[in-house]
């Protein structure tokens, strides 16, 4: 098992608060990776006009908020199972599956080593390769798949590379795994950022596969990570059953059904969104590929991977100065098979990606 260093997640303002003596409420988190516009006026509204639902439970099949995503994912409402955020989700699935040894593409987020830990298996990595700008060789990956394995974890658009697999290559992966008998977890927790979604988008697939289950949340696209509203959508009912079996029952609450309603239908929010990040991603990356000091990868997700190549420079330096500035960005280091030449950070409004470039390309 790797080990994964201690580490500030943009989830810790707290430490950086105790630390580095900055009130959290004045640090821009580029290190987050949430939509800068932050919580959309109508589901700001609709949260209070309607805050009488918490006198009632919600429906305990959650049909109409299943409905919602349903439409908005393009599948039927069969296929979603909603949860407490995608970790419920991940957690139960791999409590289901009981896999004795996965194999994660990596770097990637630890959590999913840590469940699969916690369901006493073995976690194996395929690493990207920096020489294919942590694109994934799909041929040689398939060559590595192989009967001893369970579980295969996806997170597509990767975090931190930003890179992805392509819903063509990700057929040929589902193709060699039911050959090998490999249940297959999405993580697309990214995807609604990606320019060319509809080329990544692996739902169309559940209709074909079943052994894939997707999940997704509404923590970074719709900036609500304290909504704790995530879902997962698979085709293979059985699966569907035996997590709703083992899921506790209303563990969404009245008002975070509200809000899922609301946002999967706020299509103003949801271009406004699409074009803000792909204009600043463009431009981000474009000032730092022109830039000597740094080599970027080309990103689908909402947050760009650098390297650096100063060699008078390390991924500390660049927090230890940013967050000096109150920008808090991710030192990569902590990630299996990055050192400490690599930053990761995501895109936030105008202003303050021109402050985030000023720090990063000053000399």
């Amino acid at each position: 098992m790797i080990k994964h260093k201690d580490h500030f997640h943009g989830s810790d303002l707290e430490k950086i608060e105790e630390i580095y003596g900055i009130k959290k409420e004045e640090i821009v988190s580029f290190s987050a990776n949430v939509n800068p516009l932050g919580v959309s006026p109508l589901l700001r509204h609709t949260l209070a006009d309607r805050i009488d639902a918490i006198t009632t439970y919600p429906d305990r099949e959650y049909t109409s908020l299943r409905k919602c995503i349903a439409t908005y994912c393009g599948t039927d409402y069969e296929n979603i199972i909603v949860g407490n955020g995608s970790t419920e989700l991940i957690s139960l699935f791999i409590q289901i599956e009981h896999p004795k040894k996965a194999l994660v593409i990596g770097p990637t987020y630890s959590e999913y080593e840590r469940e699969i830990a916690l369901g006493g298996g073995t976690t194996l990595y395929y690493p990207l390769k920096e020489k294919d700008d942590f694109r994934l060789d799909v041929d040689d990956f398939i060559s590595h798949l192989n009967e001893s394995i369970d579980l295969l974890v996806v997170c597509n658009p990767n975090n931190p590379t930003s890179s992805c697999i392509t819903q063509k290559d990700m057929r040929r992966i589902l193709d060699a795994c039911k050959e090998c008998d490999i249940y297959v977890m999405v993580d697309e927790t990214y995807v609604e950022f990606a320019i060319h979604m509809a080329e990544i988008d692996s739902v169309p697939l559940t209709n074909y596969y079943n052994n894939i289950v997707i999940l997704r949340g509404t923590s970074k696209f719709f900036a609500a990570p304290g909504l704790r509203l995530g879902y997962a959508i698979t085709g293979n009912r059985d699966l569907i059953r035996e997590i709703n079996t083992r899921k506790n029952p209303w563990t969404i609450n009245s008002l975070a059904v509200v809000a899922g309603e609301t946002m999967f239908n706020d299509t103003d929010y949801i271009r406004a969104t699409k074009e803000l990040i792909t204009a600043e991603r463009n431009r981000m990356f474009q000032a730092l590929q022109n830039s000597p000091d740094f080599k970027v990868y080309d990103p689908s997700g909402n947050f760009i991977l650098a390297r650096i190549l100063r060699d008078d420079l390390t991924s500390q330096d660049l927090f230890d100065r940013a967050i000096r500035q109150k920008m808090m960005i991710r030192d990569c280091s902590t990630f299996p098979f990055l050192d400490n030449k690599y930053i990761r950070f995501c895109i936030m409004n105008p202003e303050d990606n021109d402050r985030l470039l000023k720090c990063l390309l000053c000399n």
